[in-house]
């Protein structure tokens, strides 16, 4: 799927009949956070969507730099994630109302599982998988979250959530770059009315250097990270750069006038090899 044309408020229809920004900006753990980027990002570049999770560590940062900003909530879409520990019906409820308050907000735009796998003993993957999204689809029907969905969710994953539980996710959030492309798993998206997002969107820099983007980059006189990020987004898929550096921020979300052609597309489709550069989650039952 290609949108044209695209813009900074450019957003993506969710199943709940919300829209989602189609470009945000990441956070991380391990200094992937940076207050004043934040903060310039919001009054500076346009950012309306950040996305950000409980095991990175920054929520109580995140909203300070949110409130500092001076944009009322209902401007922003922010994205939170429950990671594995917190697995379980009760203790999913509770991490979630726990990241709230940490961030100093009601509720969440959209709260995603963040990983298949769980640290609970006892249960199987798929057994606490359904459990936990119990927890997620009332939080949903409370307003805590106003739509909900999964990471790092592959298609047997997404397949036994469907059969175990009622609400379908909204989004699924992955790996997404020209060498990680998960052709299948974005068309089972499509198929199932999950909105399809992407992080890493240059590969951790693997494709910076990358001679075919290098090419096309020079063609159109930006740089590779820029056309790694319109090739994701013209895809349609929702795309979210991390940065903590002001003037990358302002590059990777300058990509909202100009187009790749059809034969920079497929150039950049061919550079598919099945590489992670983050974790892979194939193998998790």
């Amino acid at each position: 799927m290609a949108l044209s044309p695209l813009s900074t408020s450019s957003t993506v229809p969710l199943s709940c009949g919300l829209q989602i920004p189609i470009c945000g900006l990441g956070t991380s753990h391990d200094g992937g956070f940076s207050y004043d980027a934040i903060v310039y990002a919001l009054t500076e570049c346009g950012v309306r969507h950040l996305d950000t999770a409980k095991r990175y560590g920054c929520e109580e940062e995140l909203g300070k730099a949110i409130e500092e900003s001076g944009l009322a909530r209902s401007d922003l879409w922010l994205t939170d994630k429950l990671w594995l520990e917190d697995h379980g019906y009760k203790a999913a409820k509770k991490a979630c109302l726990d990241s709230c308050s940490k961030m100093g907000v009601k509720y969440f735009d959209l709260y995603l599982m963040h990983w298949p796998g769980s640290q609970k003993p006892g249960c199987s993957n798929r057994e606490m998988r359904a459990e936990t999204w119990r927890a997620l689809e009332e939080l949903h029907e409370e307003g805590v979250c106003r739509a909900i969905g999964v990471s790092n969710f592959m298609v047997h994953h997404l397949e036994q959530l469907k059969e175990d539980c009622s609400v379908i996710p909204h989004v699924n959030q992955v790996e997404y770059h020209p060498f990680q492309q998960h052709s299948h798993l974005m068309e089972y998206c499509q198929q199932e009315g999950i909105v399809f997002e992407g992080y890493s969107p240059l590969a951790k820099g693997q494709v910076l250097n990358n001679p075919t983007v290098l090419h096309i980059a020079a063609k159109h006189r930006r740089t590779p990270a820029q056309i790694c990020i319109r090739w994701s987004i013209q895809n349609g898929v929702v795309t979210i750069p991390k940065s903590t550096k002001k003037e990358r921020i302002q590059e990777n979300f300058n990509v909202f006038d100009f187009q790749l052609e059809d034969e920079d597309m497929a150039m950049l489709r061919g550079l598919h090899d099945g590489r992670h550069v983050t974790w892979d989650p194939t193998n998790v039952e």
